[in-house]
């Protein structure tokens, strides 16, 4: 009985390690737009976290300072929602199951 268990247990293991493999490459081709004042400023990432776009609006270029605080406005809003996706995408992958801290994969 505790041969067939522990086979069941490495079978799953395995799948789940299978699971984890493809959402790690979902998560790579994820894509976000952040943006901040109503548009004024949107930038993009992907799901590596490395910004691939970003446009900003004429009628805030002006401001140094405004401009500055959108852009890093956009930068967090698109890192949120790739960090909201991310986490979505590995607990489908686990089933469910929460890592425990500190066993975050690379990607």
């Amino acid at each position: 009985m505790f041969k067939g268990g522990m086979a069941g247990m490495m079978k799953k293991a395995q799948q789940v390690q299978e699971n984890m493999k493809q959402a790690q490459a979902e998560i790579k081709s994820l894509s976000a737009v952040g943006k901040a004042a109503n548009g004024a400023v949107e930038i993009t990432i992907n799901g590596e976290h490395t910004a691939t776009h970003i446009k900003i609006d004429a009628m805030v270029m002006d401001d140094k300072d405004l401009l500055e605080d959108l852009i890093l406005t956009a930068i967090n809003d698109a890192n949120r929602q790739i960090a909201k996706a991310s986490a979505a995408k590995m607990k489908d992958a686990t089933g469910g199951m929460d890592l425990p801290g500190g066993m975050n994969l690379p990607l």
